[in-house]
């Protein structure tokens, strides 16, 4: 069943693809904004559209409506398309992006290695984030999800063994395994005091991981602005309450433990879990 209509096919050597879907857990929106940082302002045309009308739900996606004078002029309708794009040194890359699909989800990530493999994708990112018991005032952990225990182990990322409700990058990931493809999920750990508000700091992050394992380098200046402007308001926010001063310190000494030692306790999947779920029941509300 073909999901994707291939628009151009541009010859390019052995790329990576990066892939961003919304809709699941992005904690802070730091894929979204690493993804857009990537995507740039101007989109172009696209290499690659999926089929909308077989994959998304339009009642909970609905398209907009571009009214002017009263008059309905057109529709712009949600879409999950390929694009080809350049890092700050004009090193070619490939970008996924759209909303996470409603159905078809094994097909889907069959399709996304098929499109992988048309292209000679090399490797395969997913980029996410989700809330964790972690400061602000320290740079954010990253950790992965991987296809191999060779890839699970690159960069130093934080490693688990837990069980959690699945994005569909984990189809992906696990369609990557039974083709071949390598494929690794490159998620940042955002405040979960500060995972309902953007958070660039963890953005950067996950940019920083994509260069670590691609050597893709991209303009996060305007990030950088950004998540110095947040640093700012929440140490006013916290210095307002001491109960919260004291959890930020509390926070500091775990987190500076567990760099100086790896092996030091990580906090357990259970409290994982909750984490995730929480801030999920309150993406709900």
């Amino acid at each position: 069943m073909a999901l994707f209509e291939l628009h151009s096919r541009p010859p390019i050597e052995d790329p990576v693809l990066i892939t961003y879907f919304d809709g699941f857990i992005d904690a802070g929106a730091a894929a979204s904004l690493a993804a857009q940082t990537i995507l740039g302002e101007q989109r172009g045309d696209s290499l690659a559209t999926f089929d909308s009308e077989a994959l998304l739900d339009y009642r909970a996606r609905r398209p907009v409506m571009h009214l002017v004078d009263g008059i309905n002029t057109r529709l712009s309708w949600p879409a999950i398309e390929l694009y080809l794009r350049h890092d700050r040194e004009g090193r070619e890359l490939l970008l996924l992006i759209g909303p996470e699909p409603d159905h078809l989800w094994p097909s889907f990530g069959r399709s996304v290695c098929d499109l992988a493999m048309e292209f000679d994708v090399r490797l395969l990112i997913n980029l996410g984030a989700y809330p964790a018991a972690t400061p602000h005032t320290r740079p954010p952990h990253l950790t992965a999800t991987a296809t191999s225990a060779e890839l699970s182990h690159q960069l130093g990322f934080l490693r688990t063994t837990i069980d959690v409700p699945s994005g569909i990058h984990a189809v992906i990931e696990h369609e990557c395994a039974a083709h071949g493809i390598a494929a690794i999920g490159v998620w940042a750990q955002v405040p979960h005091y500060a995972s309902s508000m953007t958070y660039p700091a963890a953005s950067i992050a996950l940019l920083d991981g994509v260069r670590g394992l691609t050597g893709h380098d991209f303009d996060v200046s305007d990030l950088s602005q950004q998540a110095a402007n947040v640093q700012m308001h929440l140490a006013e926010l916290i210095a307002r309450n001491e109960e919260h001063v004291q959890m930020v310190r509390q926070l500091e000494v775990q987190d500076d433990m567990m760099r100086q030692n790896r092996s030091s306790e990580l906090p357990s999947g259970d409290e994982i879990a909750a984490e995730v779920e929480q801030f999920l029941r309150e993406q709900d509300d």
